[in-house]
C-alpha cells in the first residue's frame, strides 16, 4: 500500500526513500506473513549558506535553521506534512482498535492525592477517563465531597489543565490559588476561588513561569514568580531567550497591575527565583534563586516589617553564592533546617542560625547517609519529621525527631516510591498521608497517626486498582550489570512470571540518566498493557547522570561525563541480549527531553543494538539549546557551547551533527520515532524537526536504509505537563502501533 500526501496548500517537495516490510505470525512473533508499505517523505528545503563558526574556526552548517521559526508559513506547512504522512502511515497498523481498548479500560477511577488544609479535607480525582483530575471538598474523611474545580468545564478538549504541585490552598484552607496549564505551555495564569462560596475571584495573574505559589499566613496574598515584562510572547510558539525572572507579591482581589516586586536579581537575568517559600512559622519568606541544580538562599523577616509587603524586601543572605543544592524543611525561631549536597554527596541535614550564617557555624542534624540518598524531608506534629531516603534505587520512608534528628521509624513499603509531591500533610497535623507506587502498583494513598507511638501503622486509605490485571501474576527484579568502564549500573526489569529466557521476549527499555533526576519504579499505565497483553518486559535503566546513588552518581554523567550516560545505556541492552532476555529485532528504547537526548547519542552510536527507537521531546541540537527559552539554565548540566572545551564534547555527541547511517548494505539505522508538541517552549520542536529532516536527508545516499524514519507533532500540547487523558492514550496508541509494525509483536487478551 503507498501512503501519501495530499495536501492543496503543501509546497514542500516529496522523495520516496523507504521501503518497510512488517511481518506478523500467530505467535505475536516475526513470522511469514509481509506487508509493504513505500514512504514518501516530505523534503524540507536546505540552505547551505547557513553556518556558524566556532572555536578554531570550525565551521558548523545548519540547513534547516528557518524550523526554528515556528510561526513561518513554511514551517507551518512542514508540519501539516509531517502529521498527515505519520497518520496514513500509523493508522494502518494490526491491533490498533484492540490495543486503544484495553488502554481505556487500564484507565480507572483513581485518587491522585488527599491532604487536609484548614478544617477541611481536600482530593484530587478522576472517573477514569477524564481528561484532567477533579479538586473535591470534603467535610469530613468520610464525606463523598463537592466539586470544587472541574477544569474539564475549561476547555471542550481537554487542553486546560490545572498544576497539581505548584496549586496552593491558603493557610486557613478559605481559597484555592490554583495554576491554569493552557496547551502543555510552561507559560501560566493563576486564578483563585472561595472554598466555602465557591466564587471565583476577578483577577488572574499571566506570564506566570517557572512558579510556586506562597501564601502569607494571614491568608491575604501569594508570592510568586513570572516574567511581566514579556507581554508580547505567543504561549508556546515563541522560543527567544527568557530572562529577568523576578518574584512577586500579590494581594487577592486587587489587580495584577497592583502586584509589587519583592526579589529580583538583575545582574543575574539568567536566575530562575522558584520554590520560594514562607516559613512554617510564617514570619519568613525564604528566597532561592536557582540555574542549572543549584541555589542562593535569601530570606526575609516579614515580622519585621509587620508584613506590610509594599515592595522589594529587606534579604539577609544566608547562602549568597551557587555551590550546591538547598532545600528549606522547617525552622524554630531563627534557627533553620535545610536539605544540601553541600559535602555531603548523599544529601543531609543541617541547622543554620540565620542571625550568623556563616557556614563554618552550621551544624548536621541528620548527617549524611554514605549509601543512602536524602530525597526530602517534610515536618509533621510539630515533632517529627518524616524522611525519604533513596535506597538502592527503592524509596525508604522513615521518621526522626525533629529537635535531635533522631530515628524513631521506619515505614515498611515494598519496592517503589513516594515523591515529595505524593506526601500530603500538614506540620501541626497528627495525621499523615502519602502516596505510594511501583511499576505494578497504580498508586495507594496510606495514612498514619502520630499521636502515639502504638498508633505508627500505615494504613490503605484509598487504593487505585486495574481491571483484568492480577499484579500477582508479575514480578520485578532488580539486576547489575557492568558498564563499558566497569561501572556496576542497576536496572529494574518487569515482567509475568514463567518468562523464558530464549531471546524472543518483545523488550521496552526506558532511561532518563540526568540532572540527578533518580527514575525510581513508578507506575506506567503503558507498561501494564506492554507486560499483559505482548508479553513484553519492562525495563529501567538507572544511568549515570542520575542521582540514584547522590551527587557523584550524576556528576559522572554530566558536562564531559555525559558520554557515561549514554555508554550505560548501550551496556544495558547488550546485557538484555547476552543474557538472552530479547534480542535486537524484539527491542524498543525510550526517553523522554534528557532521555530523548540519550535516544538521539545512542541511535547514532549504535545503531546496531536496537530494533525500535522513540524518543520524546527530545534535545538534539546541543550547539544552539542554550539559545531558546530557558535552555541556557541547562548549561550547568550539558556545558556552554561558546566555550571551546564544551564545544568538543557537545560537538561529538550531538544527535544533529553526528548522523552516520552505516554503508553496510547489512546494516541500517533502526526504526526511529520522535515525538514533540507545537506549545512546547521547554525543548521547543525545532530540536525534532531538524532531527527528523537530517535523518532523511543523511538516508537518501544510503539505499540500505529500510526503517522508517517518522515524526509525531502533537497540536496544543507541551512538554507532557496537564496533558490531556484523551491525548495520553492517543500518543500511547501511536507509539505502540510503531513498535507493532516494525518488531512483528501480537496483542493477544489477557
Amino acid at each position: 500500500m503507498r501512503i501519501m500526501i495530499r495536501s492543496s496548500s503543501l509546497l514542500i517537495s516529496i522523495f520516496t526513500i523507504t521501503v518497510i516490510d512488517y511481518t506478523f505470525s500467530h505467535e505475536g512473533r516475526l513470522g511469514s506473513e509481509t506487508n509493504t508499505i513505500v514512504i514518501n517523505y516530505p523534503n524540507p528545503r536546505r540552505d547551505e549558506n547557513v553556518s556558524d563558526i566556532y572555536h578554531n574556526n570550525t565551521i558548523v552548517k545548519d540547513p534547516y535553521r528557518w524550523m526554528e521559526n515556528l510561526n513561518s508559513d513554511e514551517t507551518k506547512k512542514l508540519i501539516e506534512a509531517e502529521n498527515a504522512l505519520t497518520r496514513s502511515y500509523l493508522d494502518k497498523s494490526p491491533f490498533r482498535a484492540e490495543f486503544e481498548a484495553r488502554l481505556k479500560e487500564l484507565y480507572n477511577q483513581r485518587y491522585s492525592k488527599f491532604f487536609q488544609k484548614g478544617k477541611r479535607f481536600f482530593s484530587y480525582q478522576n472517573t477514569g477517563l477524564q481528561n484532567q483530575d477533579v479538586v473535591f471538598v470534603h467535610d469530613s474523611l468520610t464525606s463523598e465531597g463537592r466539586v470544587l474545580l472541574d477544569p474539564n468545564t475549561l476547555s471542550k478538549d481537554g487542553t486546560i489543565a490545572f498544576d497539581q504541585y505548584f496549586s496552593a490552598f491558603s493557610e486557613d484552607g478559605q481559597i484555592f490559588a490554583y495554576i491554569l496549564i493552557a496547551n502543555g505551555s510552561d507559560w501560566r495564569t493563576v486564578r483563585f476561588k472561595h472554598v466555602e462560596q465557591g466564587d471565583i475571584y476577578k483577577e488572574t495573574l499571566e506570564n506566570v513561569k517557572l512558579s510556586s505559589l506562597a501564601w502569607t499566613h494571614d491568608n491575604k496574598g501569594v508570592f510568586y514568580s513570572a516574567y511581566l515584562d514579556q507581554k508580547n510572547k505567543t504561549e508556546g510558539l515563541n522560543i527567544n531567550r527568557d530572562g529577568n525572572h523576578r518574584l512577586y507579591y500579590h494581594v487577592v482581589g486587587t489587580e495584577q497591575s497592583q502586584d509589587v516586586v519583592v526579589a529580583e536579581f538583575p545582574e543575574h537575568p539568567d536566575y530562575w527565583l522558584f520554590g520560594n517559600k514562607v516559613s512554617k512559622c510564617g514570619k519568613y519568606l525564604i528566597v532561592c534563586a536557582h540555574l542549572g541544580d543549584e541555589n542562593m538562599i535569601h530570606i526575609a523577616d516579614l515580622e519585621k516589617i509587620n508584613y506590610e509587603i509594599k515592595g522589594k524586601l529587606q534579604l539577609i543572605p544566608i547562602v549568597p553564592k551557587l555551590e550546591a543544592s538547598y532545600r528549606y524543611v522547617n525552622n524554630h525561631n531563627r534557627t533553620f533546617i535545610f536539605n544540601t549536597n553541600k559535602d555531603a554527596g548523599n544529601f543531609k541535614l543541617i541547622k543554620i542560625d540565620i542571625d550568623n550564617p556563616d557556614p563554618k557555624t552550621w551544624t548536621d542534624l541528620v548527617p549524611e547517609n554514605k549509601t543512602d540518598v536524602l530525597e526530602w524531608a517534610a515536618p509533621v506534629f510539630n515533632k517529627f519529621m518524616v524522611l525519604s531516603y533513596t535506597q538502592n534505587v527503592k524509596t525508604v520512608l522513615q521518621l526522626h525527631d525533629i529537635k535531635t534528628g533522631n530515628l524513631v521509624k521506619k515505614f515498611d513499603l515494598e519496592i517503589g516510591e513516594v515523591d515529595y509531591y505524593s506526601f500530603f500533610s500538614e506540620e501541626q497535623s497528627q495525621t499523615i498521608y502519602f502516596r505510594f507506587e511501583s511499576f505494578l502498583t497504580p498508586g495507594i494513598i496510606y495514612r498514619c497517626n502520630l499521636s502515639s507511638p502504638s498508633s505508627f501503622t500505615l494504613e490503605v486509605f484509598k487504593e487505585n486498582k486495574l481491571k483484568n490485571f492480577d499484579r500477582t501474576k508479575y514480578i520485578t527484579e532488580q539486576v547489575f550489570y557492568k558498564s563499558k568502564d566497569g561501572t556496576t549500573v542497576p536496572m529494574y526489569l518487569t515482567y509475568k512470571k514463567g518468562l523464558q529466557k530464549n531471546g524472543n521476549n518483545p523488550t521496552f527499555l526506558h532511561a532518563y540518566g540526568g540532572y540527578g533526576s533518580s527514575s525510581l519504579p513508578n507506575f506506567r499505565i503503558d507498561s501494564i498493557a506492554f507486560m499483559s497483553n505482548f508479553d513484553g518486559i519492562f525495563a529501567v535503566a538507572n544511568i549515570r547522570g542520575g542521582g540514584e546513588y547522590g551527587e557523584k552518581w550524576h556528576n559522572a554523567g554530566k558536562l564531559d561525563k555525559k558520554q557515561n550516560s549514554f555508554d550505560d545505556f548501550q551496556s544495558a541492552a547488550e546485557y538484555l541480549i547476552a543474557e538472552n532476555y530479547t534480542k535486537t529485532p524484539l527491542l524498543t528504547i525510550n526517553g523522554l527531553s534528557n532521555g530523548g537526548l540519550l535516544m538521539g547519542a545512542c541511535l547514532n552510536q549504535r545503531p546496531d543494538l536496537f530494533g525500535v527507537v522513540i524518543s520524546e521531546a527530545g534535545v538534539f541540537d546541543m550547539l544552539r539549546y542554550d539559545k531558546f527559552t530557558i535552555g541556557y539554565n541547562w548549561i550547568p548540566e550539558y556545558g556552554a557551547p561558546s566555550n571551546e572545551s564544551d564545544f568538543k564534547y557537545l560537538f561529538k555527541y550531538s544527535p544533529l551533527h553526528n548522523v552516520r547511517i552505516p554503508d553496510d548494505p547489512n546494516k541500517q539505522y533502526p526504526a526511529t520515532m520522535l515525538t514533540t508538541s507545537d506549545h512546547d517552549d521547554r525543548v521547543p520542536p525545532l530540536h525534532a524537526l531538524k532531527f527528523i529532516s537530517t535523518l532523511r536527508h543523511e538516508a537518501k545516499s544510503h539505499p540500505n536504509q529500510k526503517n522508517p524514519f517518522i515524526i509525531r507533532i502533537e497540536a496544543n500540547a507541551g512538554h507532557s505537563e496537564g496533558e490531556p487523558t484523551e491525548k495520553t492514550i492517543a500518543r500511547l496508541v501511536d507509539e505502540y502501533c510503531f513498535i507493532i509494525m516494525n518488531t512483528g509483536i501480537k496483542f493477544h487478551t489477557t
